[in-house]
């Protein structure tokens, strides 16, 4: 299997990285992607500004595939994703281009004539990655080694807060949307809802709430499954990453101006289309209504299905790289203080495959650009057989103040380390609320 390339799953910032770091040990690759260019998930969210700044963004070993080219490496401020695109992946991407395969979708990952069932001369087969192409024709790659870069981005999670879709939250889909979005001002005069409590929610609360500023009338209401607004605002002055504390710090701003309404512990179970309008309920029988729009942002999940024939190790919680679970953590864990992860974390009972990137999180929102370039740097050199650097750790998090999730998911108060004083909505002035009233709960329909 020596002769076969590591086919790697995704050209995105990490699927990228990888490439870069086996192109540049003299390892045959090929990379796999199903959009049009590379980076295509962060080219859907090309309008949002990262809170990670350059020198964070960008991969060591693609560095030294593009200087050559004349490239130069940004050095200061705080991109766009189409920025991003254009000043980084793209560059690397074109470097890249003769092992990229677009407009490819993988549809499966075997072992070739095994199922996962099989154990009889398993370890001795070659990987088999099935893909279909933009005109359907199907195709099967042999692979010694598979790197599955491939994200999350296709799979959010649904508004329900069990984690299946909420009654009518399918049949009111035209009204609820899962992504930032890139212009509001159609919703102006609207009431708008945001449910989530990530950095994806409280940018959208944030430029909702501009346009609410310039067009009276409007409504923004920010509904969290929390009981407690404690982690919402960020670590402040003890996050490292001060665009975050920024953002932290202007979400609470919003609020304490008035500008948007805070609903705590308001767990999604239905959604009730009336006319053009939208009545949310929640589990404890509250509802928001007069809902014109709806942007549910609680996170993404990844995508196993093609992972199915081979034998793979993940959280039964956080849908994660077992060997990574408990350092990620969201009820324990912020971006800033899970540790780094390489090859011996990310193992799976079927050697040579490993999931990397915001992939081999799961569900945590945890993920940083930088942890995801230390993972594909000490997976590639344990491919290339260099069990040293591998083994070594290259990578340095930022500290921060951003505690866990849902550790204190029904407390007043509290997390896993200090956190800001903050504004705290208790359950009395909800149920005064314009827009939450306290309603008999009703059973599902």
């Amino acid at each position: 299997m020596s002769e076969l390339p590591v086919v790697v799953i995704g050209a995105g910032p990490q699927g990228l990285a990888a490439a870069a770091h086996l192109v540049e040990r003299e390892q045959d690759v090929i990379v796999v992607e199903r959009g049009r260019g590379p980076a295509a998930a962060v080219s859907e969210w090309r309008h949002v500004r990262l809170f990670s700044a350059w020198p964070e963004l960008t991969d060591a070993a693609a560095r030294r595939l593009l200087e050559p080219t004349g490239w130069t490496a940004p050095v200061a401020g705080y991109p766009t994703g189409a920025e991003w695109v254009s000043a980084y992946l793209a560059p690397l991407a074109e470097v890249l281009d003769e092992w990229i395969r677009y407009e490819t979708t993988v549809t499966g990952v075997a072992r070739q004539g095994r199922d996962k069932v099989v154990d009889g001369g398993r370890r001795s087969q070659p990987f088999v990655v099935h893909t279909v192409d933009a005109d359907g024709r199907e195709s099967r790659l042999l692979a010694r080694a598979v790197i599955d870069a491939s994200g999350t981005w296709a799979l959010p999670n649904p508004a329900g807060a069990d984690g299946f879709p909420a009654i009518g939250e399918s049949a009111s889909s035209r009204l609820i949307s899962y992504r930032i979005p890139a212009e509001v001002s159609e919703l102006a005069g609207a009431h708008v809802v945001v449910v989530g409590s990530g950095h994806s929610a409280t940018h959208t609360v944030l430029r909702l709430s501009e346009m609410a500023r310039r067009n009276p009338g409007t409504r923004v209401t920010w509904a969290l499954r929390r009981g407690s607004t404690a982690n919402i605002f960020g670590g402040g002055a003890g996050d490292d990453l001060p665009e975050r504390a920024v953002l932290g710090s202007r979400a609470r701003t919003v609020i304490d101006d008035g500008a948007v309404d805070l609903v705590t512990g308001f767990r999604v179970a239905e959604f009730r289309q009336e006319g053009s309008d939208l009545t949310i309920l929640a589990e404890d029988g509250r509802e928001i209504s007069g809902v014109g729009r709806v942007f549910a942002l609680t996170g993404f999940r990844p995508d196993t299905e093609i992972l199915r024939e081979v034998r793979v190790d993940l959280d039964p919680a956080l849908e994660a790289v077992a060997g990574i679970a408990s350092e990620i953590d969201p009820n324990i864990h912020s971006c800033g203080s899970v540790g780094a992860t390489g090859a011996r974390e990310l193992t799976h009972p079927e050697p040579g495959l490993f999931i990397v990137g915001a992939k081999s999180y799961g569900r945590a929102p945890t993920f940083l650009a930088m942890t995801g370039y230390e993972q594909v740097r000490s997976v590639v050199a344990h491919l290339a057989g260099d069990q040293e650097a591998a083994a070594r750790n290259e990578l340095v998090l930022p500290a921060t103040g951003v505690c866990g999730g849902s550790g204190d998911f029904d407390a007043a108060a509290g997390g896993c380390c200090a956190a800001p004083s903050v504004l705290q909505i208790g359950a009395s002035p909800l149920s005064r609320s314009r827009h939450v009233a306290a309603a008999p709960r009703r059973s599902p329909r």
